[in-house]
């Protein structure tokens, strides 16, 4: 078997004689390269030859990341790398076998699936039967069928085995006695050459042997694994090619008669087909067949699609062949990124079949856009012409949501991909993964902090497995096919959120009054940030950049917004009516605590140590702050006020939704974490500048040129029971520490949650 890689340069010399035929052209300097992928048996050198994706292919043009393509051509070749052992070539041959199989029948599919189209490159030999001219099988299929033969019917040689050899060591008395001499010994005759039941000719098998034969033949010239454990004395050399000569056809036609079972005539069948083709290639020495895809991005394109896509007749047609002449590649409706419901949305995608080391280009990034673009407004469209409105729109919107909130103006998230092949080793996985490039990811906007704004859209980049997906799509199983496509799905809706989620920051408002009053009020400084979702009646979605430029405006706009709304802490995914409302209990080890929340006396049923349950909610975090000296703290209690810098300096705050949400302060004395006082802060925020801070004659640092969040301290409060300050700080100095390799600035105030706090014992 030969392999050679698409789009590879090959020095002409290497590769003359094994593409003669299909017609690849020579450059200047000496080189070719084949713009096809697939199969096709050459009968010049009499072996299959395959032409495998470029996706082998890594940024140095290595396959598997060490080998030149040129030098592992001839797989059966003594000098190829991969037949020696050091260099895990077992693996890899097998690997590279199991992948050109794929990759034919692939093609094979999509030639089914599109008949009329015409990027598939197809020719069987003919030959003559019965009086008129017919199309046989491709050569290659009958070697598929033959090893998933042998393969999937085990059983069958094993029941045949045992059947034909029953009764082997019986003797047959009559022949023995007639035919053989036999010896006195005390009296008895003793019969040293018994005859047993043997047949002399054994139909099945023969059978057998020359199908174990065919199968051991295919293993030596073609490099197909084949291993069997029935010792039988096999055909080969000379005498073999006897039998390809036309021997082999002749005997099968004369024990054709002996079978009667259908596994038996099956075989017979596939036998009698293999020397019927080999004979045939013989005769027709200047003839090839082959199946080959000449824009093998098509046949991928189509692989995702089937797997991925929605069908057909599931999307609106003005959606995937758009008004503009663009065609979406890939689009299908499924759930939300925002809510937890039945709400569905349409996901975008585009395939890019590239090598490995290719960037996606501008034109790419910019057509992806569009097609959201595209999307918003054929959705707008739909929704909002009431001219439009018929049965068939009706139908068109049935589990479909508004992209556009009416209330807040704001828009949707758009699902945007872009997904490629990898196959950097020799697995088969199932699983998608974040490409392996600097760019993961791609943007669009015209205003800063504003995620729900029409032109606010991002892309991400993903891969797939090559050998898998070329793998199911072959099959042409509904049934995986289907659990895959839900699994993938459901996994790019995570990972889509888990990348927005790790550019914004999402809080739930709920309004303190009239909802469209206080939108109304506050529409200028939210606009483009809150989106309010479909059925959420009494709610908001906001949305703040975490990037540290927008650190200070966030803060500003939460304090100023805090009078109006309540804010909570939420996730993409999940359902926003559920925030601000008690969230799963989270595990502490605080025997007292768990004691006391039961009402119990009977501490000693709680050993020291035992986890037990503690409440945590949703807004309720506690900053620790410091004091550094009486004139610092007596101010503090005076004004009752704590303040905490903003904005890129030493000390200031590391992190923005813990910030606002902060209803206790830990006070503690930056020279010893021991002594501390425990205060309860109201809802009241604000944000002061230099001059505020002036004018309450606040002890002056070095750096008063920024601006400080100001928390209103109502009082002390045993709430949170006893405090272990010097522990908690401890665990999040390290993990700000593991974190980012940084050690935290003396004082730097740090925020944890309730439930977090690091209780004495």
């Amino acid at each position: 078997m030969r392999i050679l890689i698409e789009e590879y340069q090959y020095d002409v010399a290497r590769v003359k004689e094994i593409l003669q035929g299909i017609g690849a052209l020579e450059d200047m300097e000496g080189k070719v390269s084949i713009h096809y992928v697939g199969y096709f048996y050459n009968t010049t050198i009499q072996d299959c030859v395959f032409i495998l994706p470029k996706v082998l292919l890594d940024e140095d043009n290595k396959v598997f990341g060490k080998y030149a393509p040129a030098d592992i051509i001839h797989l059966e070749g003594e000098n190829n790398p991969l037949n020696k052992q050091e260099n895990n070539g077992k693996q890899e041959l097998s690997f590279i076998y199991e992948l050109s199989v794929w990759v034919y029948r692939a093609i094979n599919v999509f030639k089914e699936y599109n008949k009329d189209s015409q990027i598939v490159l197809f020719k069987q030999i003919a030959q003559v039967g019965q009086g008129k001219r017919h199309l046989n099988n491709m050569f290659l299929d009958i070697l598929l069928s033959l090893l998933k033969f042998n393969r999937e019917n085990q059983d069958f040689f094993f029941f045949t085995i045992k059947n034909t050899h029953k009764g082997h060591n019986k003797i047959n008395w009559t022949k023995t006695i007639s035919h053989s001499q036999a010896f006195l010994q005390s009296g008895e005759p003793i019969y040293l050459n018994p005859v047993n039941k043997r047949r002399l000719v054994n139909f099945d098998e023969e059978l057998m042997v020359i199908f174990l034969s065919i199968l051991n033949y295919i293993h030596k010239e073609y490099g197909f694994p084949f291993r069997t454990e029935f010792n039988y004395e096999l055909i080969s050399g000379p005498q073999f090619k006897h039998y390809l000569n036309g021997y082999g056809k002749r005997r099968l036609r004369e024990i054709k008669y002996k079978y009667f079972s259908d596994k038996a005539l099956e075989l017979w069948h596939l036998c009698y087909a293999f020397f019927e083709k080999a004979s045939k290639i013989r005769e027709n020495t200047e003839e090839n067949e082959y199946l080959l895809a000449k824009n093998f991005e098509i046949v991928f394109e189509d692989i995702i699609d089937e797997l991925l896509g929605g069908r057909n007749d599931e999307l609106p047609k003005e959606l995937k062949d758009q008004a503009d002449g663009k065609r979406v590649d890939h689009l299908y409706r499924y759930k939300s990124l925002i809510e937890s419901d039945d709400e569905n949305i349409y996901y975008i995608g585009d395939s890019k079949y590239y090598k490995r080391d290719t960037k996606i280009g501008e034109e790419a990034r910019y057509k992806q856009f569009t097609y959201a673009r595209n999307v918003i407004q054929w959705n707008l469209d739909l929704f909002l012409d009431e001219t439009k409105i018929v049965e068939q729109k009706a139908e068109e919107r049935k589990g479909t949501s508004m992209l556009r909130d009416k209330l807040t103006e704001g828009y949707n998230i758009i699902p945007n991909f872009f997904i490629s092949a990898q196959q950097k080793d020799l697995k088969k996985n199932d699983e998608i993964t974040w490409v392996d490039k600097d760019q993961k990811n791609f943007s669009s906007r015209q205003f800063d902090n504003r995620l729900f704004d029409r032109d606010t859209l991002l892309i991400c980049h993903y891969d797939v497995n090559f050998l898998y997906v070329v793998s199911l799509y072959g099959r042409k199983n509904e049934g995986e096919k289907n659990s895959w496509r839900e699994k993938v799905r459901k996994q790019f809706r995570q990972e889509i959120i888990n990348h927005i989620e790790s550019r914004f920051d999402f809080h739930v408002l709920v309004p303190k009054g009239d909802l469209e009053d206080l939108v109304e009020r506050n529409f200028k400084k939210l606009n483009g940030k809150i989106y309010q979702p479909n059925g959420a009646d009494n709610l908001l979605i906001l949305a703040l950049d975490k990037g540290k430029n927008f650190q200070f405006e966030n803060l500003q706009l939460i304090s100023e917004i805090e009078k109006d709304f309540h804010i909570y802490e939420y996730h993409l995914g999940n359902d926003p009516e559920e925030a601000g409302k008690t969230i799963p209990y989270q595990y502490w080890e605080i025997p007292q605590l768990m004691a006391a929340e039961n009402n119990s006396k009977e501490e000693t049923q709680y050993p020291k140590g035992k986890t037990i349950e503690y409440k945590k909610y949703h807004k309720t975090s506690v900053l620790f702050g410091i004091f550094k000296n009486e004139e610092h703290k007596n101010w503090i209690l005076k004004e009752k006020r704590y303040n905490v810098r903003l904005g890129e300096r030493a000390g200031a705050v590391k992190r923005t939704r813990q910030v606002t949400s902060a209803q206790y302060l830990v006070l503690y004395d930056v020279n010893d974490e021991t002594k501390y006082e425990v205060y309860k802060l109201s809802d009241k925020h604000e944000i002061w500048d230099e001059q505020k801070m002036k004018a309450t004659n606040y002890p002056m640092d070095d750096d008063m040129k920024k601006q400080y969040y100001i928390y209103t301290i109502e009082g002390k409060t045993d709430e949170l029971a006893k405090v272990d300050v010097k522990a908690t700080l401890e665990r999040e100095r390290q993990e700000f520490k593991d974190n980012t390799g940084k050690e935290l600035d003396e004082g730097t105030p740090i925020y944890v949650y309730e439930g977090e706090v690091v209780r004495e014992l």
